[in-house]
């Protein structure tokens, strides 16, 4: 039995972040590791002053690096990550060009920039983004072959100004823009590019992306970076002038690097409690922007640009998050008034705030950035695909517990058929949900100052880099984390070789254990900071990090007093019995509508602790699947007769708790949310004193 105190949500973080101004080390605890020439201390993030010798990191004006990310395919996948991209690859997605109309060769100017048709815009390299990174991490032939042949056709594309992509781009395909670039679709085609650059080193990559900078460049500020989409996202424009900057060290790429933030909406303003605002409400917008002030910080320097992203970040969960699984509420924008745990989020949405957490970590080095990624990833994500990733939904609730093709709105925002698992719908999110696990696989891992590496986001992989002396050193991390406690680091090195190794310690676990080829540490390990390691490294050496997960439950008093049963990085929904019935779609790719099959209108009682289940790890190395998930909670509970679902299938929003029930206390399951299509993880809470209100009759 675990303890079921309710704690304060605290905004919905997990945990209070670290300032981004702060890139030194501070109250470092150093004890040695018995048995070795080892040392291990707390730090908050890397001392960026110890530099790199084998990556390239941050020039001068930019912030020195905390951390710098790998090449792709550094990092690749096993156990279960593994089985997430291979039913990617034998999902929807890597069948996409069988299924979407805008993936067609023909006439496509994605191919041909002279051709004509209307499939020049975001979707090809939307697609692209995830299934070129799919295809390299599992060495997958008939992927890589498709991908080069885009590729191919985005550098073929260059023209004598610069400019490349879609002709028709210049004049917004998509857009009501006339006479004015739409640079939009060729910000997501530059991070495809980056990727083939890591594979490659195509030096192709190098010219095309100079000649683009230098055409940009020359367009009058009245004329550049016009247009809703491209002005929400200029972010995403910006990092990839720094990115290149780092490579070639041309100064003129920082003139137009502040040129594009005077151009992007601005993300590093945010009004003052109580009336804060963001400049934009859109959820993907939200997700994928919100990074853009930390990005240009690395330029400016600047504390309001440093920790813009994190206020932005705190101020969407304080009005909008007060709900489990990392995200928010805003099914397509956020609504004043709409804050409840059935709000949604669109699946490119998750995706994109994963991918900025990645990006987030390596421009700060600040564990909680990890925590933040973790949480989306395993929380939300899985979730949003059916799970053989053969189907998709547009919007995905905390509360969601029917899944169907009938309009939900005005219980959400989006009309039409926003729940319903089709692949062959949702247009943005069908071609952009794929990049989730191949980025987040590679951010598992990133080169540290001083020749070290460093491990923030956990997952079962391998990570060869050059440390020390420029020797290859190969880590094999062994766990089923989220789902158990242990993560197993075995090193293998050509010889020996002294660097750091860092590990996150996560926010939720003080009670962390390390141990080095069997000797248990001394040293303090402090929640949400990173244990620096530092030896000489053998050949052999084998690390375990041990994580107790102690179930908590989490009470957010800012959004009608419900609970969340959490485990580790892990929250729990109540275990529904999926009824899955074809609803559409082809024989070779159907769509579906998903309904409950058994009850879920409970509340907890809170008066006994939670039992905690394993239930024996699936053959298939698929854990995110309703019936298979290895571990679940046992929990005290009574059905709530008056909750239900509204006449379009919505459930009925949360009332302010705690409330009565007549009905018989049962014992309920709860499974991990990302392995709950049909879902409820914002859980009402059973009373029976003076403030307990009988629940009120679901409208119809």
């Amino acid at each position: 039995m675990r303890s079921n105190k309710p704690s304060p949500a605290d905004s919905g973080a997990l945990g209070t972040a670290q300032t981004l101004l702060v890139l030194a080390v501070l109250g470092t605890l150093a004890m040695p590791c018995r048995g070795g020439d080892a040392s291990v201390e707390s730090v908050d993030r890397p001392d960026a002053s110890a530099g790199y010798t084998h990556y390239v990191a941050n020039r001068a004006p930019l912030q020195p690096s905390p951390v710098v990310r790998l090449p792709f395919g550094s990092v690749r996948p096993a156990g279960w990550l593994k089985k997430q991209l291979e039913l990617q690859a034998d999902g929807f997605h890597g069948h996409l060009t069988e299924i979407s109309s805008f993936l067609k060769k023909d006439n496509n100017p994605w191919l041909d920039p002279r051709a004509g048709g209307d499939r020049g815009w975001e979707e090809v390299p939307y697609w692209l983004k995830g299934y070129i990174g799919c295809a390299y991490l599992l060495e997958n032939e008939r992927m890589i072959r498709e991908a080069q042949t885009w590729i191919k056709g985005a550098l073929d594309s260059r023209q004598p100004d610069g400019w490349f992509g879609p002709d028709k781009g210049r004049t917004g395909v998509a857009t009501d823009l006339k006479g004015r670039d739409d640079l939009w679709p060729n910000m997501v085609m530059l991070f495809c590019l980056h990727t083939y650059y890591d594979r490659t080193h195509d030096p192709r990559v190098i010219e095309l992306m100079t000649g683009y900078f230098k055409y940009l460049s020359s367009v009058p500020e009245d004329k550049f970076l016009m247009g809703y989409w491209p002005g929400m996202r200029g972010g995403d424009q910006l990092y990839a002038i720094e990115w290149l900057y780092n490579l070639t060290g041309e100064k003129w790429l920082l003139e137009l690097a502040e040129k594009t933030h005077r151009k992007t909406a601005r993300w590093d303003t945010v009004t003052a409690i109580p009336n804060r605002q963001l400049c934009n409400w859109h959820n993907v917008n939200i997700a994928q922007a919100f990074r853009e002030p930390t990005t240009y910080g690395l330029l400016s320097g600047k504390p309001e640009h440093l920790a813009g992203s994190d206020l932005a970040w705190r101020t969407m969960r304080e009005l909008y998050g007060q709900v489990p699984g990392g995200m928010f509420g805003a099914d397509e924008n956020a609504r004043p008034g709409c804050n409840g745990p059935r709000q949604a989020i669109e699946t490119c949405g998750t995706t994109e705030e994963m991918l900025s957490d990645e990006l987030l970590i390596a421009a700060t080095g600040d564990p909680v950035w990890a925590e933040r990624c973790e949480n989306a990833a395993f929380n939300t994500y899985p979730a949003q695909f059916t799970a053989d990733y053969k189907a998709l939904r547009y919007l995905t609730a905390p509360n969601q517990p029917q899944s169907d093709h009938t309009n939900k709105s005005p219980a959400v925002q989006n009309e039409n058929d926003m729940f319903h698992m089709n692949p062959h719908s949702h247009r943005c999110c069908q071609h952009n949900s794929g990049h989730g696990w191949p980025y987040f696989t590679q951010h598992l891992w990133f080169a540290a100052p001083g020749n070290g590496l460093a491990a923030y986001v956990y997952a079962p992989c391998e990570v060869k880099a050059k440390v020390a002396d420029g020797v290859e050193a190969t880590i094999v991390e062994s766990t089923r984390y989220p789902f158990e406690e242990q993560v197993t680091f075995k090193v293998t090195l050509g010889k020996p070789a002294g660097f750091p190794l860092y590990l996150r310690i996560p926010a939720w676990c003080d009670k962390a254990t390390l141990t080095l080829n069997g000797e248990k540490s001394a040293a303090p390990l402090v929640a949400g900071k990173l244990a620096k390691i530092s030896r000489t490294w053998q050949s052999g050496d084998t690390v375990v990090l041990g994580l107790p997960m102690d179930v908590r439950t989490k009470l957010w008093t800012n959004n009608r007093g419900t609970v969340s049963l959490e485990r580790g990085p892990l929250t729990y929904s109540v275990q529904i019995k999926e009824d899955y019935r074809r609803q559409g779609g082809t024989d070779a790719w159907p769509a579906w509508d998903i309904f409950p099959a058994s009850p879920w209108n409970y509340g907890l009682t809170l008066k006994d602790g939670f039992q905690v289940v394993m239930a024996g790890w699936p053959a298939d190395d698929q854990p995110f699947r309703n019936e298979a998930a290895p571990v679940r909670l046992m929990a005290k509970a009574k059905k709530i007769p008056n909750w239900k679902l509204e006449r379009n299938g919505a459930v009925g929003e949360v009332v302010q708790q705690p409330v009565l029930s007549d009905e018989p206390e049962e014992s309920i399951n709860l499974i991990p949310m990302g392995a709950a299509r049909l879902r409820i993880s914002a859980l009402p809470v059973i009373g029976d004193g003076p403030t307990a209100k009988p629940w009120p009759a679901t409208p119809n």
